[in-house]
């Protein structure tokens, strides 16, 4: 259960020049709740990066806006891409497998590293490109013409990716565009324009998953979404475990896990450097006793400048 969500919102709605696109969110999912953004486009010309807020959340010559699911777990259950404004479908791939393990075959994706994807040619130059959809899930066929909110096919893990989701670029000649800041970063000021006929949710950072183990798990696990287990009265320990995106360098991570009598376990971080996903664990080992039954609750707070950006909580029940 979420208790709270920190967002930031964008005051425009109008598109920067004529010919311009208006566009839909790409993905049908509800942006801080069943899928979120995890980086947006780089508007540093060096080796270093930032987004158009002049924040971290972005890397090194990335070129688009990753939509994400949660956990590849949750892209498997199915989240539909759809195309972001009217076109022509000029290419069209589908084939490459999912790397649902997260474990990248460099040498089988050379050249591919889009994966699964489609590009539309939307008039006058400009143009929008989706990237790791789901094998077999593309549903339209190169020269179709299609309109805004066609579906395209899901999102998946196919291509040179490490976590489920849809690498939206978007191109006027060619050059790569940034549909939040289409005229360029305006660090400290607000944005005037963007290509959005309404304004996505842009959370400012949080927490994408909580979970229950026998140990602490690998964070591949925790990222693929297949690290939770169920808990008995005998199992070797009780760990919760919790993860969390969008981390900058002062944010503080608080979490707690508690359960029946006097099981209680809390720890406070804060973070030393930026993180765009990581995760955090607690637990205690069982001893000659076994658990008591009754309620679990894990719950964890992200803070930034001492302001609750997000919480969120999640419980398990062991039988009495």
């Amino acid at each position: 259960m979420r208790k709270a969500l920190a967002a930031l919102t964008l005051t425009a709605l109008a598109a920067p020049a004529a010919g311009a696109p208006l566009l839909i969110l790409p993905v049908d999912c509800e942006l801080g709740k069943t899928c979120y953004i995890q980086q947006f486009m780089d508007h540093d010309f060096s080796e270093k990066h930032h987004d158009f807020q002049c924040g971290p959340r972005s890397y090194n010559t990335h070129k688009g806006t990753d939509f994400a699911a949660p956990t590849a777990r949750a892209a498997q259950a199915g989240i539909d891409v759809v195309a972001s404004a009217a076109g022509k479908v000029l290419g069209v791939r589908d084939g490459m497998p999912d790397v649902w393990n997260g474990k990248i075959d460099t040498d089988a994706i050379k050249g591919r590293d889009c994966g699964n994807g489609l590009v539309i040619d939307h008039g006058d130059g400009w143009h929008t490109q989706y990237c790791h959809l789901q094998q077999g899930s593309v549903s339209v066929q190169s020269g179709e013409q299609i309109e805004a909110g066609t579906l395209l096919g899901q999102i998946g893990m196919s291509g040179r990716t490490e976590f489920a989701h849809l690498h939206l670029s978007v191109r006027k000649d060619g050059d790569p565009i940034d549909p939040f800041a289409p005229n360029g970063a305006n660090c400290g000021a607000p944005i005037t324009e963007t290509l959005w006929a309404e304004p996505p949710l842009i959370q400012a950072g949080g927490i994408l998953d909580i979970g229950f183990a026998q140990a602490v798990p690998v964070f591949n696990d925790v990222r693929m979404g297949i690290a939770n287990q169920r808990l008995t009265r005998i199992s070797p320990a009780l760990v919760s475990y919790f993860y969390f995106f969008g981390g900058e360098t002062g944010d503080v991570i608080e979490i707690a896990f508690k359960g029946p009598g006097d099981i209680r376990m809390a720890d406070a971080h804060v973070l030393n450097r930026n993180r765009a996903q990581f995760f955090r664990a607690i637990g205690k080992k069982r001893r000659s006793v076994p658990w008591p039954g009754g309620t679990y609750v894990a719950t964890a707070r992200h803070i930034r400048d001492g302001e609750v950006i997000d919480q969120r909580e999640a419980s398990f029940e062991i039988p009495r």
